[in-house]
């Protein structure tokens, strides 16, 4: 009688699984190859965005450099010393003498406007060039790459000084002393308004390099703030509007419409409404990017994720590149509340609405602090 090999039928079995792992651990490999590529490749890229964000930002700034320094150095003339003679020997153009101080312009702070634009649609070309809705919030913030600090300056948005005015058509039609929040109006509602905005800034700021702008429709203010879960704050006034109470002195978690009336709402009936609504946007701000600091440690991709979220509702000439590079560099800065500024000034009735003149003398010494460092 023939025997049966027992064996051979679990022999069979052993071959094959041992065929399929071999199959199996040469799949793993591949994709472990490639998830490796991937990898590598996602690195590369990101350095490659980090520095040619970081070119980009500090390209052509030579010029703008220069046109401030000027008009810096002609607004407070350099005062005789002792020592005159000598001093002129060491010398250096853009140098500013002030209260027996030396001052040189930091060439490697990088200074960014921000705009509320009192808008709640997604952004979309004004009908005619009057149109392009007014700056409720005005602000420039400022990476001091020496001292990693950041800096806010909150300006009033009733702040009077030099725009361009142009008719609905859009052709210039002068300079004139107004309301800087005006100059947004005057322009397309989309990258001219913001150019033009910058240029106001620029000059009320001695001809001020600006890296970059971001204007933002008001109505993505409850889509920026849910995303980082909400922004806590105590509340600086007693504010009543569309069913929502804020007390003064009473801490809130903002969400949804909520942010947005925190930060937007004002009583014309009361005077200087806009400087108390711009301190509230300052708190506001501070507690932001406070957040939006810590969550981008724990999630590097928070910055990106924001960026898609207010794309529809935002302008801005930062480019993707420069974004990777600004996000990675900020989160080495502090941001304290003593770097939060305002401009000096006075606010009084004017024929039909509110104007702000700012301290022409503080101005400059909130720039040479912020802008400028000592020379030793």
């Amino acid at each position: 009688m023939e025997r049966f090999d027992k064996s051979d039928k679990p022999q069979k079995k052993f071959y094959i699984k041992k065929k399929t792992l071999i199959r199996l651990g040469r799949i793993i490999t591949i994709l472990l190859a490639a998830v490796g590529v991937f990898c590598i490749l996602v690195v590369g890229t990101v350095v490659v965005l980090r520095i040619g964000g970081k070119n980009h930002l500090y390209s052509g700034q030579k010029e703008q450099v220069a046109s401030m320094k000027a008009a810096m150095e002609t607004a407070v003339a350099k005062p005789e010393t002792p020592n005159a003679a000598e001093d002129e020997e060491e010398w250096q153009d853009g140098w500013i003498r002030k209260n027996g101080k030396i001052y040189a312009y930091n060439e490697d702070i990088l200074t960014f406007l921000f705009l509320g634009v009192d808008k709640m649609e997604k952004v979309k070309e004004s009908a005619n060039g009057v149109d392009g809705g007014q700056s409720d919030a005005v602000f420039l913030l400022a990476l001091n790459s020496h001292t990693k600090e950041i800096s806010v300056i909150g300006i009033n948005r009733d702040t009077m000084t030099d725009i361009e005015v142009y008719d609905k058509q859009g052709n210039y039609v002068t300079n004139s002393n107004k309301q800087i929040t005006l100059q947004h109006g005057y322009g397309d509602g989309r990258e001219l308004s913001c150019e033009r905005s910058r240029d106001a800034v620029a000059r009320l700021f001695y001809n001020l390099p600006i890296h970059g702008y971001c204007a933002i429709n008001m109505g993505a203010i409850p889509i920026l703030n849910d995303a980082l879960g909400g922004i806590a704050v105590t509340s600086l006034e007693d504010l009543h509007r569309n069913g929502v109470d804020f007390k003064k002195g009473q801490q809130y978690t903002l969400e949804g419409m909520k942010a947005y009336w925190y930060v937007k709402y004002r009583d014309t009936a009361i005077f200087n409404s806009a400087g108390l609504r711009l301190e509230r946007q300052k708190q506001y701000l501070s507690a932001y990017i406070a957040k939006a600091k810590s969550a981008t440690k724990t999630d590097i991709t928070v910055p990106v994720k924001l960026y898609s979220k207010l794309a529809p509702y935002m302008v801005t000439d930062v480019t993707v590149d420069e974004v990777s590079y600004l996000a990675t560099e900020a989160l080495d800065y502090t941001f304290q509340a003593d770097h939060i500024y305002s401009l000096e000034g006075e606010t009084v009735q004017g024929e039909k609405f509110e104007e702000f003149y700012p301290d022409k003398e503080a101005l400059y010494q909130l720039i040479l602090d912020v802008f400028y460092e000592e020379v030793e």
